[in-house]
Protein backbone atom coordinates (compact mmCIF):
# COMPACT_ATOMS: atom_id res chain seq x y z
CA UNK A 1 0.00 0.00 0.00
CA UNK A 2 2.91 2.52 0.61
CA UNK A 3 4.60 1.69 -2.27
CA UNK A 4 1.18 2.88 -4.53
CA UNK A 5 0.84 5.74 -2.36
CA UNK A 6 4.19 6.98 -3.09
CA UNK A 7 3.87 6.57 -6.89
CA UNK A 8 0.94 8.47 -6.44
CA UNK A 9 2.71 11.21 -4.78
CA UNK A 10 5.76 11.11 -7.37
CA UNK A 11 3.43 11.34 -9.99
CA UNK A 12 1.35 14.34 -8.55
CA UNK A 13 4.68 15.92 -8.07
CA UNK A 14 6.38 15.35 -11.86
CA UNK A 15 2.65 16.74 -13.25
CA UNK A 16 2.82 19.79 -11.23
CA UNK A 17 6.73 20.27 -12.28
CA UNK A 18 5.82 19.63 -15.97
CA UNK A 19 3.17 22.23 -15.48
CA UNK A 20 5.61 24.75 -14.17
CA UNK A 21 7.79 24.23 -17.18
CA UNK A 22 7.22 25.88 -20.95
CA UNK A 23 8.14 25.25 -24.16
CA UNK A 24 9.03 22.39 -25.54
CA UNK A 25 10.59 20.44 -22.70
CA UNK A 26 6.55 20.81 -21.26
CA UNK A 27 5.33 18.82 -24.40
CA UNK A 28 8.05 16.34 -24.32
CA UNK A 29 7.92 15.41 -20.71
CA UNK A 30 4.32 15.18 -20.69
CA UNK A 31 4.71 12.75 -23.46
CA UNK A 32 7.02 10.84 -21.45
CA UNK A 33 4.98 10.04 -18.26
CA UNK A 34 1.60 9.28 -20.97
CA UNK A 35 0.20 6.16 -20.00
CA UNK A 36 0.28 3.06 -22.12
CA UNK A 37 -2.96 3.64 -24.76
CA UNK A 38 -5.25 0.84 -23.69
CA UNK A 39 -6.01 0.29 -20.13
CA UNK A 40 -5.91 2.51 -17.05
CA UNK A 41 -6.31 0.42 -14.00
CA UNK A 42 -3.85 0.16 -11.33
CA UNK A 43 -1.34 -3.16 -12.07
CA UNK A 44 -2.07 -5.48 -8.42
CA UNK A 45 1.73 -6.49 -7.05
CA UNK A 46 2.72 -9.34 -6.52
CA UNK A 47 4.99 -10.74 -3.36
CA UNK A 48 8.46 -9.89 -5.02
CA UNK A 49 11.44 -12.28 -4.04
CA UNK A 50 13.66 -10.00 -5.51
CA UNK A 51 13.47 -6.21 -6.49
CA UNK A 52 16.19 -5.05 -7.30
CA UNK A 53 17.44 -6.73 -10.80
CA UNK A 54 20.02 -6.35 -13.62
CA UNK A 55 19.62 -7.56 -17.38
CA UNK A 56 21.38 -7.24 -20.35
CA UNK A 57 20.96 -6.86 -23.88
CA UNK A 58 22.18 -6.48 -27.28
CA UNK A 59 22.13 -3.11 -29.12
CA UNK A 60 19.46 -4.28 -31.73
CA UNK A 61 15.89 -3.04 -32.16
CA UNK A 62 14.72 -5.80 -30.89
CA UNK A 63 15.48 -5.20 -27.38
CA UNK A 64 12.90 -3.02 -27.72
CA UNK A 65 10.30 -4.49 -25.18
CA UNK A 66 13.25 -4.30 -22.37
CA UNK A 67 13.24 -0.43 -23.20
CA UNK A 68 9.91 0.30 -23.36
CA UNK A 69 9.22 -1.72 -19.84
CA UNK A 70 11.84 0.40 -18.22
CA UNK A 71 10.99 3.62 -19.62
CA UNK A 72 7.11 3.64 -19.44
CA UNK A 73 7.38 2.26 -16.24
CA UNK A 74 5.91 -0.84 -16.69
CA UNK A 75 8.84 -2.55 -14.35
CA UNK A 76 8.12 -0.10 -11.83
CA UNK A 77 4.56 -0.69 -11.59
CA UNK A 78 5.75 -4.73 -10.81
CA UNK A 79 7.29 -3.13 -7.99
CA UNK A 80 10.51 -4.22 -9.53
CA UNK A 81 13.51 -1.59 -10.19
CA UNK A 82 15.45 -2.77 -12.94
CA UNK A 83 18.99 -2.14 -14.47
CA UNK A 84 19.23 -2.40 -18.05
CA UNK A 85 22.59 -3.19 -19.62
CA UNK A 86 24.38 -3.44 -22.95
CA UNK A 87 26.59 -6.64 -23.49
CA UNK A 88 29.50 -6.85 -25.64
CA UNK A 89 28.62 -9.70 -27.55
CA UNK A 90 26.17 -12.85 -27.14
CA UNK A 91 28.50 -15.26 -25.53
CA UNK A 92 29.05 -12.45 -22.58
CA UNK A 93 25.21 -12.67 -21.98
CA UNK A 94 25.07 -16.10 -21.81
CA UNK A 95 27.76 -16.35 -19.88
CA UNK A 96 26.79 -13.79 -17.46
CA UNK A 97 23.39 -14.88 -16.84
CA UNK A 98 24.67 -18.58 -16.17
CA UNK A 99 27.02 -17.06 -13.81
CA UNK A 100 23.93 -14.85 -11.92
CA UNK A 101 25.49 -11.73 -12.98
CA UNK A 102 22.54 -11.00 -14.84
CA UNK A 103 18.72 -11.62 -13.59
CA UNK A 104 17.77 -11.97 -17.05
CA UNK A 105 18.65 -11.05 -20.81
CA UNK A 106 17.33 -10.20 -24.21
CA UNK A 107 18.81 -13.45 -25.81
CA UNK A 108 19.20 -15.73 -29.29
CA UNK A 109 16.08 -17.77 -29.38
CA UNK A 110 18.97 -20.75 -29.96
CA UNK A 111 21.00 -19.62 -27.15
CA UNK A 112 18.73 -21.52 -24.44
CA UNK A 113 17.93 -24.14 -26.60
CA UNK A 114 21.33 -25.33 -27.44
CA UNK A 115 22.50 -24.77 -23.85
CA UNK A 116 19.64 -27.43 -22.77
CA UNK A 117 20.62 -29.97 -25.67
CA UNK A 118 24.34 -29.86 -25.00
CA UNK A 119 26.14 -27.87 -27.60
CA UNK A 120 28.26 -25.32 -26.21
CA UNK A 121 28.23 -24.11 -22.80
CA UNK A 122 25.42 -26.00 -21.06
CA UNK A 123 22.81 -25.13 -18.69
CA UNK A 124 19.39 -25.13 -17.56
CA UNK A 125 17.59 -21.91 -18.81
CA UNK A 126 14.48 -21.21 -19.04
CA UNK A 127 12.11 -18.48 -21.37
CA UNK A 128 8.41 -17.31 -20.21
CA UNK A 129 8.65 -14.58 -23.22
CA UNK A 130 9.19 -14.01 -26.99
CA UNK A 131 10.36 -10.71 -27.43
CA UNK A 132 9.62 -9.83 -31.60
CA UNK A 133 8.70 -11.84 -34.69
CA UNK A 134 10.82 -11.48 -37.83
CA UNK A 135 13.48 -8.43 -37.78
CA UNK A 136 16.12 -9.75 -39.71
CA UNK A 137 17.88 -9.11 -43.20
CA UNK A 138 20.46 -10.72 -45.32
CA UNK A 139 22.39 -7.89 -46.78
CA UNK A 140 24.67 -8.18 -49.68
CA UNK A 141 28.16 -5.68 -50.57
CA UNK A 142 27.70 -3.42 -53.68
CA UNK A 143 29.84 -5.52 -55.97
CA UNK A 144 27.95 -8.55 -55.01
CA UNK A 145 24.49 -7.12 -55.55
CA UNK A 146 25.82 -5.58 -59.31
CA UNK A 147 26.29 -9.47 -60.09
CA UNK A 148 23.37 -10.57 -58.59
CA UNK A 149 21.15 -8.25 -59.77
CA UNK A 150 20.87 -9.55 -63.62
CA UNK A 151 19.93 -12.78 -61.94
CA UNK A 152 16.67 -11.33 -60.47
CA UNK A 153 13.24 -11.06 -62.23
CA UNK A 154 12.06 -7.77 -62.28
CA UNK A 155 8.44 -5.91 -62.42
CA UNK A 156 7.00 -3.90 -64.90
CA UNK A 157 8.32 -1.00 -62.49
CA UNK A 158 12.40 -2.53 -63.24
CA UNK A 159 12.51 -3.63 -59.74
CA UNK A 160 13.63 -6.14 -58.47
CA UNK A 161 10.90 -8.70 -57.35
CA UNK A 162 10.61 -9.95 -53.70
CA UNK A 163 11.60 -12.31 -52.12
CA UNK A 164 14.92 -12.77 -53.93
CA UNK A 165 15.99 -16.05 -53.32
CA UNK A 166 19.61 -17.84 -52.82
CA UNK A 167 19.15 -18.87 -56.72
CA UNK A 168 20.67 -15.26 -57.80
CA UNK A 169 23.56 -15.35 -55.71
CA UNK A 170 24.51 -19.07 -56.58
CA UNK A 171 26.35 -17.79 -60.09
CA UNK A 172 28.32 -15.32 -57.68
CA UNK A 173 29.55 -18.29 -55.59
CA UNK A 174 30.56 -19.77 -58.34
CA UNK A 175 32.61 -17.01 -60.15
CA UNK A 176 34.49 -17.06 -57.18
CA UNK A 177 35.07 -20.41 -56.56
CA UNK A 178 36.64 -20.32 -60.28
CA UNK A 179 38.82 -17.28 -59.33
CA UNK A 180 39.92 -19.53 -56.17
CA UNK A 181 38.39 -17.14 -53.49
CA UNK A 182 36.30 -18.30 -50.65
CA UNK A 183 32.86 -17.01 -50.79
CA UNK A 184 32.12 -15.64 -46.87
CA UNK A 185 29.22 -14.19 -45.37
CA UNK A 186 28.73 -13.25 -41.43
CA UNK A 187 26.06 -14.33 -38.97
CA UNK A 188 25.89 -13.24 -35.67
CA UNK A 189 26.26 -16.43 -33.41
CA UNK A 190 26.56 -20.18 -34.38
CA UNK A 191 23.32 -20.62 -32.67
CA UNK A 192 21.62 -17.77 -33.61
CA UNK A 193 18.59 -17.60 -36.03
CA UNK A 194 20.71 -15.56 -38.19
CA UNK A 195 23.03 -18.81 -39.36
CA UNK A 196 20.44 -20.74 -39.32
CA UNK A 197 17.91 -18.29 -41.80
CA UNK A 198 21.24 -17.60 -43.69
CA UNK A 199 21.42 -21.07 -44.36
CA UNK A 200 18.22 -22.13 -44.76
CA UNK A 201 18.32 -19.64 -47.70
CA UNK A 202 21.35 -20.73 -49.14
CA UNK A 203 20.47 -24.41 -49.13
CA UNK A 204 16.55 -24.35 -50.33
CA UNK A 205 18.88 -22.65 -53.66
CA UNK A 206 20.98 -25.99 -53.94
CA UNK A 207 23.82 -23.92 -52.27
CA UNK A 208 25.78 -26.30 -49.07
CA UNK A 209 26.49 -23.92 -46.13
CA UNK A 210 28.62 -26.63 -44.43
CA UNK A 211 27.89 -28.66 -41.57
CA UNK A 212 29.42 -28.39 -37.93
CA UNK A 213 31.26 -31.88 -36.78
CA UNK A 214 33.36 -32.77 -33.93
CA UNK A 215 36.07 -32.03 -35.24
CA UNK A 216 34.91 -28.90 -37.44
CA UNK A 217 33.15 -26.47 -34.89
CA UNK A 218 33.18 -24.02 -37.40
CA UNK A 219 30.03 -25.21 -39.35
CA UNK A 220 32.36 -25.34 -42.75
CA UNK A 221 32.38 -29.30 -43.58
CA UNK A 222 31.62 -29.28 -47.48
CA UNK A 223 30.86 -25.63 -47.56
CA UNK A 224 30.06 -23.89 -50.37
CA UNK A 225 29.74 -20.51 -48.65
CA UNK A 226 32.20 -20.27 -45.43
CA UNK A 227 29.83 -18.87 -42.78
CA UNK A 228 31.86 -16.83 -39.82
CA UNK A 229 30.57 -15.00 -36.52
CA UNK A 230 30.32 -11.20 -36.61
CA UNK A 231 28.86 -9.25 -33.68
CA UNK A 232 26.08 -7.65 -34.72
CA UNK A 233 26.89 -3.83 -34.48
CA UNK A 234 30.37 -4.51 -36.53
CA UNK A 235 28.86 -5.85 -39.55
CA UNK A 236 28.90 -3.08 -41.72
CA UNK A 237 32.48 -1.96 -41.18
CA UNK A 238 33.30 -6.01 -41.63
CA UNK A 239 31.44 -5.62 -45.09
CA UNK A 240 33.12 -2.32 -46.27
CA UNK A 241 36.47 -3.30 -45.40
CA UNK A 242 35.65 -6.22 -47.52
CA UNK A 243 36.32 -9.04 -45.14
CA UNK A 244 33.11 -10.70 -45.99
CA UNK A 245 30.95 -9.99 -48.57
CA UNK A 246 27.32 -10.49 -46.98
CA UNK A 247 25.99 -10.73 -43.82
CA UNK A 248 22.71 -11.54 -42.24
CA UNK A 249 21.85 -9.60 -39.02
CA UNK A 250 18.71 -7.60 -37.28
CA UNK A 251 18.16 -3.95 -37.07
CA UNK A 252 19.27 -1.24 -37.69
CA UNK A 253 22.06 -3.15 -38.93
CA UNK A 254 20.88 -3.71 -42.70
CA UNK A 255 19.70 -0.15 -42.98
CA UNK A 256 22.88 1.31 -41.84
CA UNK A 257 24.46 -0.67 -44.53
CA UNK A 258 22.02 1.28 -46.99
CA UNK A 259 22.46 4.78 -45.36
CA UNK A 260 26.20 4.30 -45.63
CA UNK A 261 25.80 3.26 -49.48
CA UNK A 262 28.14 0.20 -48.74
CA UNK A 263 25.39 -2.50 -49.12
CA UNK A 264 21.93 -3.87 -50.38
CA UNK A 265 19.44 -6.04 -48.42
CA UNK A 266 18.47 -8.57 -50.72
CA UNK A 267 15.51 -10.53 -48.45
CA UNK A 268 14.40 -10.68 -44.90
CA UNK A 269 13.37 -13.16 -42.67
CA UNK A 270 9.62 -12.18 -42.94
CA UNK A 271 10.07 -14.25 -46.71
CA UNK A 272 12.50 -16.91 -45.16
CA UNK A 273 9.88 -18.25 -42.46
CA UNK A 274 6.80 -15.60 -42.00
CA UNK A 275 6.06 -14.60 -38.79
CA UNK A 276 9.26 -16.43 -37.16
CA UNK A 277 10.38 -16.16 -33.46
CA UNK A 278 13.44 -14.26 -33.09
CA UNK A 279 14.67 -13.14 -29.58
CA UNK A 280 13.24 -14.28 -26.25
CA UNK A 281 13.89 -13.40 -22.59
CA UNK A 282 15.69 -15.67 -20.62
CA UNK A 283 16.32 -16.72 -16.96
CA UNK A 284 17.72 -19.15 -15.48
CA UNK A 285 15.81 -22.31 -14.14
CA UNK A 286 17.00 -22.05 -10.84
CA UNK A 287 16.37 -17.46 -10.49
CA UNK A 288 12.81 -18.49 -11.52
CA UNK A 289 12.50 -21.68 -9.07
CA UNK A 290 13.73 -19.34 -6.05
CA UNK A 291 11.95 -16.44 -7.41
CA UNK A 292 7.97 -17.46 -9.26
CA UNK A 293 6.55 -14.10 -8.16
CA UNK A 294 9.93 -11.90 -9.88
CA UNK A 295 9.55 -14.32 -13.29
CA UNK A 296 6.08 -13.49 -13.17
CA UNK A 297 5.99 -9.82 -12.30
CA UNK A 298 8.65 -9.43 -15.23
CA UNK A 299 6.56 -11.35 -17.48
CA UNK A 300 3.43 -8.72 -17.33
CA UNK A 301 5.53 -6.04 -17.19
CA UNK A 302 7.32 -7.21 -20.94
CA UNK A 303 3.80 -8.29 -22.21
CA UNK A 304 2.67 -5.33 -21.61
CA UNK A 305 5.87 -3.40 -23.42
CA UNK A 306 5.35 -5.50 -26.31
CA UNK A 307 1.45 -4.66 -26.16
CA UNK A 308 2.47 -0.82 -26.34
CA UNK A 309 4.77 -1.49 -29.17
CA UNK A 310 2.20 -2.63 -31.00
CA UNK A 311 0.02 -0.34 -30.75
CA UNK A 312 -0.77 2.25 -33.56
CA UNK A 313 0.66 5.42 -33.15
CA UNK A 314 3.55 4.20 -30.51
CA UNK A 315 6.34 3.70 -33.00
CA UNK A 316 8.03 7.08 -33.25
CA UNK A 317 7.79 7.18 -29.54
CA UNK A 318 10.04 3.74 -29.68
CA UNK A 319 12.26 4.71 -32.13
CA UNK A 320 12.92 8.01 -29.83
CA UNK A 321 13.54 6.12 -27.31
CA UNK A 322 15.54 3.51 -28.82
CA UNK A 323 18.05 5.58 -30.48
CA UNK A 324 19.44 7.17 -27.21
CA UNK A 325 22.85 5.72 -26.23
CA UNK A 326 21.87 3.78 -23.42
CA UNK A 327 19.72 1.04 -25.63
CA UNK A 328 20.40 0.63 -29.21
CA UNK A 329 22.62 4.62 -30.24
CA UNK A 330 21.34 4.30 -33.81
CA UNK A 331 20.55 7.61 -35.94
CA UNK A 332 16.36 8.29 -35.71
CA UNK A 333 16.14 8.19 -39.17
CA UNK A 334 17.93 4.69 -39.51
CA UNK A 335 16.08 2.92 -37.11
CA UNK A 336 12.36 4.47 -38.15
CA UNK A 337 13.45 2.52 -41.97
CA UNK A 338 12.23 -0.59 -40.30
CA UNK A 339 10.86 0.11 -36.86
CA UNK A 340 7.77 2.68 -38.67
CA UNK A 341 6.07 -0.24 -41.21
CA UNK A 342 8.79 -0.01 -43.95
CA UNK A 343 11.84 -1.64 -44.82
CA UNK A 344 14.55 -0.32 -47.51
CA UNK A 345 16.18 -2.67 -50.39
CA UNK A 346 18.36 -0.71 -52.67
CA UNK A 347 18.78 2.95 -51.57
CA UNK A 348 15.83 4.77 -52.55
CA UNK A 349 13.67 1.08 -53.07
CA UNK A 350 11.53 1.54 -49.79
CA UNK A 351 8.53 -0.89 -49.40
CA UNK A 352 5.72 -1.12 -47.41
CA UNK A 353 6.25 -4.19 -44.83
CA UNK A 354 4.39 -3.54 -41.61
CA UNK A 355 5.59 -6.93 -40.28
CA UNK A 356 8.59 -6.42 -40.29
CA UNK A 357 8.92 -6.00 -36.90
CA UNK A 358 6.34 -7.30 -34.93
CA UNK A 359 6.41 -7.54 -30.81
CA UNK A 360 2.43 -8.14 -29.85
CA UNK A 361 0.82 -9.32 -32.97
CA UNK A 362 0.24 -12.92 -34.00
CA UNK A 363 0.85 -13.74 -30.56
CA UNK A 364 4.54 -12.37 -30.44
CA UNK A 365 5.20 -12.70 -27.00
CA UNK A 366 3.73 -16.41 -26.34
CA UNK A 367 6.83 -18.93 -26.41
CA UNK A 368 5.26 -21.99 -28.22
CA UNK A 369 7.13 -24.99 -27.85
CA UNK A 370 7.01 -25.73 -31.53
CA UNK A 371 8.91 -22.34 -32.23
CA UNK A 372 11.90 -24.18 -29.94
CA UNK A 373 11.71 -27.27 -31.85
CA UNK A 374 12.20 -25.58 -34.97
CA UNK A 375 15.84 -24.49 -34.02
CA UNK A 376 16.15 -28.25 -32.41
CA UNK A 377 15.88 -29.54 -36.04
CA UNK A 378 18.25 -27.24 -37.19
CA UNK A 379 20.57 -27.92 -34.77
CA UNK A 380 20.61 -31.59 -35.71
CA UNK A 381 20.28 -30.53 -39.55
CA UNK A 382 23.80 -28.63 -39.23
CA UNK A 383 25.26 -31.12 -36.72
CA UNK A 384 25.19 -28.90 -33.38
CA UNK A 385 23.71 -32.04 -32.76
CA UNK A 386 25.43 -34.81 -33.32
CA UNK A 387 23.49 -37.76 -32.90
CA UNK A 388 20.62 -38.89 -33.86
CA UNK A 389 17.59 -38.60 -31.64
CA UNK A 390 13.73 -39.89 -31.00
CA UNK A 391 10.96 -37.54 -31.41
CA UNK A 392 10.04 -37.99 -27.56
CA UNK A 393 13.10 -36.19 -27.04
CA UNK A 394 12.67 -32.96 -29.04
CA UNK A 395 9.13 -32.74 -27.51
CA UNK A 396 10.16 -33.41 -23.68
CA UNK A 397 13.45 -30.76 -24.45
CA UNK A 398 11.74 -28.47 -25.05
CA UNK A 399 9.24 -28.46 -22.47
CA UNK A 400 12.19 -28.12 -20.17
CA UNK A 401 13.07 -24.79 -21.53
CA UNK A 402 10.17 -23.02 -23.13
CA UNK A 403 7.46 -22.19 -20.22
CA UNK A 404 4.32 -20.80 -21.43
CA UNK A 405 3.19 -22.00 -17.89
CA UNK A 406 4.67 -18.63 -16.60
CA UNK A 407 3.40 -16.70 -19.30
CA UNK A 408 -0.08 -17.72 -18.82
CA UNK A 409 -0.12 -16.51 -15.53
CA UNK A 410 1.25 -13.58 -16.10
CA UNK A 411 -1.23 -12.73 -18.73
CA UNK A 412 -4.29 -13.89 -16.72
CA UNK A 413 -3.26 -11.43 -14.12
CA UNK A 414 -3.21 -8.89 -16.83
CA UNK A 415 -6.53 -9.53 -18.42
CA UNK A 416 -7.85 -9.77 -14.67
CA UNK A 417 -6.49 -6.17 -14.39
CA UNK A 418 -8.09 -4.87 -17.49
CA UNK A 419 -4.66 -4.15 -19.13
CA UNK A 420 -5.43 -7.35 -21.93
CA UNK A 421 -8.58 -9.01 -23.11
CA UNK A 422 -9.12 -12.46 -22.67
CA UNK A 423 -9.46 -12.81 -26.70
CA UNK A 424 -5.78 -11.48 -26.66
CA UNK A 425 -4.49 -15.11 -25.06
CA UNK A 426 -3.91 -17.76 -27.52
CA UNK A 427 -5.97 -20.96 -26.84
CA UNK A 428 -3.28 -23.60 -27.98
CA UNK A 429 -2.04 -26.61 -26.44
CA UNK A 430 1.56 -24.70 -27.35
CA UNK A 431 1.69 -25.79 -30.72
CA UNK A 432 1.38 -23.57 -33.75
CA UNK A 433 -0.41 -24.78 -36.98
CA UNK A 434 1.70 -27.07 -39.51
CA UNK A 435 2.78 -23.69 -41.56
CA UNK A 436 4.22 -23.56 -45.34
CA UNK A 437 5.60 -19.96 -45.01
CA UNK A 438 8.97 -20.59 -46.04
CA UNK A 439 10.89 -19.50 -48.91
CA UNK A 440 11.33 -23.25 -50.19
CA UNK A 441 7.23 -23.97 -49.66
CA UNK A 442 8.63 -26.97 -46.91
CA UNK A 443 6.10 -28.09 -44.70
CA UNK A 444 6.89 -27.65 -40.51
CA UNK A 445 4.59 -29.37 -38.36
CA UNK A 446 5.93 -29.06 -34.38
CA UNK A 447 4.40 -32.20 -33.71
CA UNK A 448 6.78 -34.35 -36.77
CA UNK A 449 10.51 -32.63 -36.02
CA UNK A 450 12.02 -36.22 -37.54
CA UNK A 451 9.38 -36.01 -40.93
CA UNK A 452 10.93 -32.20 -41.29
CA UNK A 453 14.52 -32.61 -40.50
CA UNK A 454 14.28 -35.86 -43.45
CA UNK A 455 12.74 -33.40 -45.85
CA UNK A 456 15.71 -31.32 -46.82
CA UNK A 457 18.63 -32.48 -49.40
CA UNK A 458 20.89 -30.81 -47.91
CA UNK A 459 21.68 -31.37 -44.06
CA UNK A 460 21.75 -34.35 -41.43
CA UNK A 461 19.26 -36.99 -41.67
CA UNK A 462 17.26 -38.64 -38.58
CA UNK A 463 16.61 -42.29 -38.46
Amino acid sequence: MKNRYLRSAITVTGMLLIMSCGGEKKKQKATEIQPESAPTSKTKQLAIEKPQLTFGFIKLTDMAPLAIAKEKGFFEDEGLFVSVEAQSNWKNILDRVIDGQLDGSHMLAGQPVAAGAGFGRQAELVTPFSMDLNGNGITVSNDVWSKMKPNVRKGPDGKPIHPITADALKPVINEYKNNGKAFKMGMVFPVSTHNYEIRYWLAAAGINPGLYTKENIQGQVDADVLLSVTPPPQMPATLEAGTIYGYCVGEPWNQQAVFKGIGVPVVTNYDIWKNNPEKVFVMTKKFVEENPNTAIAVTKALIRAGKWLDTPGNRPEAVKILSSSAYVGADEVVLANSMTGTFEFEKGDKREMPDFNVFYRHNATYPFYSDGIWFLTQMRRWGQISESKPADWYHSKIKEIYRPDVWKKAAELLVAEGHLEATELPQTDGYKKVTTDFIDGKSFDGKDPIGYINSFKIGNKEK
